[in-house]
Formats: C-alpha cells, structure tokens, sequence
C-alpha cells in the first residue's frame, strides 16, 4: 500500500459532559496537530498517490471550519462530546467528500483509504481510518 500523509493544525475550545471527563468538563482549550494519510494499492498514472498540494489545502479548508471555534457552539455537534476520536471522524469524513467531489483531482477517485489522526499532546492522539 502507497501512502500520503500530510500535517496541519488548528485550534478550538470545547468543554464535555459526563463525570469522567473530570476538569475537561470544564471550558479549555486544545491545539490539534492533524495529519491526514491517504493510501492506495498502485500510483496513478503519473506516480503520485495525490497530488500533495491538493491534499494539503483541502486539509487546511476542512481544518478552516473549526480553527479558533467554539465547538460548544456548533449547532451540528449540539449534545455531543467533541473529543479527539469524535473530532477525527469528523474530519475524515469531510475529507472524503472533498475527495467525491473531485477537490484532490480525478486521480484522487482512486484512493483506497484514508486516516485522520489529531495529536492531542506529545503523548496522547486518536484517529479514524476507513474505505474510501
């Protein structure tokens, strides 16, 4: 399998709901450093998995949404705990419709999988991987 990855990062407040989230039930912060793997079994025609540019700014437009966000606030994610692996789906999700929608180019059809991974900390990340 050929992967792809590429890095960006964004920021965003949010509180949870629930007695184990103890503190985190509290309004803070985080800063998330995403990377986004594209992969597939064989190079297009001209020897990339994506084109790297592309894959970068429908990162960086997807990431946009939410950078300095209250996600409290979001109307969509109303009820839910924003965390790291709700956040994740999220993203890949968005992601995968900027792929169908041919945001990453016509070759980028012919990506097999994707994963968004948010690094939490220098310790701690979560992500989400699925078919495209």
């Amino acid at each position: 399998m050929y992967r792809l990855n590429v890095r960006d990062h964004f920021m965003i407040a949010h509180s949870f709901r629930g007695d184990i989230f103890g503190p985190a039930q509290r309004m803070h912060g985080a800063t998330y450093v995403v990377d986004v793997t594209l992969q597939r079994r064989e190079l297009d025609e001209d020897g990339l998995v994506v084109d790297i540019g592309m894959a970068g700014e429908a990162l960086k437009t997807v990431l946009a949404e939410f950078n300095f966000q209250n996600l409290d606030d979001v109307e969509e994610f109303q009820g839910r705990n924003t965390t790291t692996e709700f956040m994740a789906r999220v993203i890949f999700e968005r992601l995968a419709t900027a792929i169908q929608l041919g945001h990453l180019g016509e070759a980028a059809l012919g990506l097999d999988s994707l994963c968004v991974t948010l690094h939490e900390s220098h310790v701690a990340w979560a992500s989400y991987e699925g078919e495209l």
